[in-house]
C-alpha cells in the first residue's frame, strides 16, 4: 500500500503554525505518517516515530490543558486551605474599597493565578513538542525522501544525508542522529530479522537519547514551573480598587503602601500562589508521567513496566547495542527499576525509555492511527477536530 510520505516542506509548514493545539495535533499525525512510511519501506518493528506518535498525543493533553482546569478547580474548592486563601484575598480587596462583586474579584484571581499556572506548563510542553519535531521529524522526512527509494545499499546517498547533520554530542551536536540513521539504513539491506531488530532498536535508542538531551530544559520547566508573578496579580487587584487613570487613586495607593496597609494583601497573594503552584505541579506531573498506547494500554512512567522483551530482543548480540544499553540501562536485560522516580532526571528517564522501546518493539497496535479519518479531514483544513483527541 502506497502511503503519503510527509516532506521536509510539510514538516516546516507544521512547525510554523502558531496555534499550539492545532500544531500539536498535526505533529502527532505527521509522526504517524512518517512511522507508517518508514515501516512500509523497512518492514516489521517500531521506529522512533512510532513511539513519538503516542508521546506527542499524550503531550497534547497537557498542551490543551485537557481536564486540568476542571480538576484544579475541584481540588481548590475541596481543599480547605485553598478555599480560605481565596476568600481571604477577596475580603482584603473589598476592605480596600473594591466595589466589584465577589465573583468578579474571584474571576481576576482565577485568571491571574490558576490559568496562568496551567498556561506556563502547557507552553513548556508545547515548545518541547515543536522543538523535537522541527529537528527529528524533519530528518525523518529528509531521510525517507533521499534514501527510501534505494533498492541496494548506496553509500553516496547515505553520505549525502549524513553531511547535513552536525558533529558532536547533544544537545547541540547530532552525533547520535548520524549513528541512528546509519543503523536504520544498514538494517534495510539485511535478511536476518534478529539483526534487523537489534539495529532498529539501536537506532531508536540513539534518537531517543538525543531527543531527551534536547528536551531536558523543557521537561524540567514543565514539571517544576517558574514561580508565578505575585506583583502582576497585586497590580490587577489594586486596579479593581484604584482605577489606573485616577491621579487621586494613585495618591491614596501610595500612602496605603507607605503605611504598610498593603502588606496583608501581599501575604495573602503569596500564600494562594504557593497553594496553587503545589496543586498544579502534582497534576501536571501525574499527566506527564502517564502514557496511553493503543488498545487502552495505560503506562505509569513511575512504575516498572509489566511487559516483556520480544523473542528477537531477549538476548542482545549487536556489540554497539550492548555498549549503549550498558550506558543507559543500569538493570540490563531486566525490567527491574525501569520506572522513573524522577522524570526530570535524564538518566532516570532514558532508563525507562530504553526498556519501553525494547518491550514494545514488535507491538503492531502502535501503528494504529491516532485520530479518526473524520478528525484527520478537519486537521487537514488547519482546524481543531471535535471529539476525544
Amino acid at each position: 500500500m502506497n502511503r503519503r510520505i510527509p516532506t521536509v516542506a510539510d514538516v516546516e509548514q507544521i512547525t510554523a503554525l502558531t496555534d499550539p493545539v492545532v500544531r500539536n495535533l498535526q505533529i502527532t499525525y505527521c509522526y504517524y505518517e512518517l512511522s507508517s512510511a518508514f515501516s512500509e519501506r523497512a518492514g516489521a518493528g517500531a521506529n522512533w516515530c512510532t513511539f513519538a506518535t503516542w508521546a506527542s498525543k499524550q503531550a497534547g493533553q497537557t498542551i490543551r490543558r485537557e481536564d486540568l482546569t476542571r480538576e484544579l478547580e475541584t481540588r481548590l474548592r475541596i481543599q480547605p486551605e485553598a478555599s480560605k486563601a481565596i476568600q481571604k484575598l477577596v475580603g482584603l480587596v473589598k476592605q480596600l474599597g473594591a466595589r466589584q462583586h465577589s465573583d468578579q474579584i474571584r474571576h481576576v484571581i482565577w485568571d491571574s493565578v490558576v490559568v496562568a499556572a496551567l498556561n506556563r506548563s502547557s507552553d513548556a510542553v508545547s515548545r518541547g513538542n515543536r522543538k523535537v519535531f522541527m529537528e527529528i521529524g524533519r530528518e525523518f522526512a529528509r531521510f525517507l525522501a533521499l534514501c527510501a527509494p534505494d533498492t541496494a545499499y548506496n553509500a553516496d546517498h547515505l553520505d549525502q544525508f549524513l553531511r547535513e547533520l552536525r558533529p558532536g554530542d547533544p544537545p547541540d551536536g547530532q552525533y547520535y542522529l548520524r549513528q541512528a540513521f546509519t543503523a536504520y539504513y544498514q538494517s534495510w539491506f539485511l535478511n536476518d530479522p534478529k539483526q534487523q531488530a537489534e539495529l532498529r532498536l539501536l537506532a531508536n535508542l540513539e534518537i531517543g537519547y538525543h531527543e531527551q538531551n534536547r528536551l531536558q530544559p523543557e521537561i524540567v520547566e514543565s514539571l517544576t514551573m517558574m514561580p508565578l508573578d505575585a506583583a502582576a496579580l497585586k497590580k490587577r487587584l489594586i486596579e479593581l480598587v484604584f482605577p489606573a487613570d485616577s491621579w487621586m487613586a494613585r495618591g491614596r495607593l501610595f500612602f496605603l503602601d507607605l503605611l504598610g496597609q498593603l502588606s496583608p494583601l501581599e501575604r495573602a497573594i503569596d500564600n494562594l500562589i504557593a497553594l496553587v503552584h503545589q496543586q498544579v505541579r502534582l497534576m501536571v506531573t501525574e499527566q506527564l508521567m502517564t502514557m496511553t498506547l493503543p488498545a487502552d494500554v495505560r503506562l505509569r512512567l513511575g512504575q516498572d513496566l509489566k511487559a516483556s522483551f520480544p523473542v528477537s530482543l531477549r538476548v542482545i548480540t549487536n556489540p554497539d547495542l550492548q555498549e549503549l544499553l550498558l550506558q543507559i540501562d543500569p538493570t540490563a536485560d531486566s525490567l527491574l527499576d525501569s520506572g522513573a522516580s524522577d522524570w526530570a532526571d535524564l538518566a532516570d528517564r532514558i532508563h525507562f525509555i530504553a526498556d519501553l522501546f525494547r518491550c514494545y518493539h514488535e507491538t503492531t497496535a502502535l501503528f494504529d492511527a491516532p485520530f479518526s479519518p473524520e478528525q484527520v479531514a478537519v486537521l487537514r483544513q488547519g482546524k481543531r477536530p471535535e471529539g476525544r483527541l
